[in-house]
């Protein structure tokens, strides 16, 4: 756990150690920083489903994807998603070459185009994946776990890195033989986190009679840090 404290004792009326917060004059202060972990089982996940399609032009590629993409959003739909639970994300037509001999020749179009899913109920999310597979989805990436009410687990973070901060800074001035006097300053510091490494599923691997692939969600970590500003006496 980081922790980094700082006592800036001040000799004279205005006089400040270097890195110190300024406070106006109110005497020795002790900064010290506090760290908040909670930890949160997910009640939420995100899918990116992709269908891609192949043809020697790119109207005839369009025309295949548009359809192969309409099956698998008919079959998403049809497990009672909510409305805006389903959205683009993402649309490519790209044509596709081969070389030989230094030469450049088309070989045909690809296009793909991806869908986000937002799935409100983890224990669905096999479901999910494996109706998206079995209806002419050809990948399967980016499954990503949250938190409805994220807020709530913020702030029951940020109480516990307070309640640190204000700790270390009693122990801090104990060990000077003094005493915090108030709490001048709060700052909350944002913390980011990697995002999850994507689960990928190649349509190959998963077919629609081979079942629902199990999701393991496992658990949501909040990190809040706080440093806090506080006189002693």
């Amino acid at each position: 756990m980081l922790s980094t404290i700082l006592l800036s004792l001040m000799l004279s009326f205005g006089q400040q150690a270097p890195g110190a917060v300024p406070v106006s004059n109110e005497g020795p202060v002790i900064i010290t920083t506090g760290e908040g972990v909670v930890k949160a089982a997910p009640d939420r996940v995100w899918i990116t489903i992709a269908a891609e399609s192949r043809a020697k032009g790119p109207k005839e590629a369009q025309r295949a994807n548009a359809e192969a993409m309409k099956a698998v959003l008919d079959k998403l739909k049809g497990l009672g998603l909510a409305g805006d639970a389903i959205r683009t994300s993402g649309y490519d037509l790209q044509p596709q070459f081969d070389y030989v001999g230094g030469r450049q020749t088309l070989r045909d179009y690809v296009a793909r185009n991806s869908v986000e899913v937002r799935v409100d109920d983890v224990a669905r999310a096999g479901d999910v994946l494996d109706a998206a597979v079995g209806s002419g989805a050809t990948s399967v990436s980016g499954v990503r776990f949250d938190l409805k009410d994220r807020s709530v687990v913020e702030r029951d973070a940020l109480r516990k890195a307070v309640a640190d901060a204000r700790a270390r800074a009693d122990a801090a001035a104990a060990g000077a033989a003094m005493k915090v006097d108030r709490v001048v300053r709060i700052e909350e510091q944002r913390v980011m986190l990697p995002e999850p490494r994507p689960m990928i599923m190649a349509r190959q691997s998963m077919t629609a009679d081979a079942g629902s692939p199990p999701i393991v969600a496992g658990e949501i970590e909040v990190r809040v840090m706080v440093t806090m500003t506080s006189t002693i006496r």
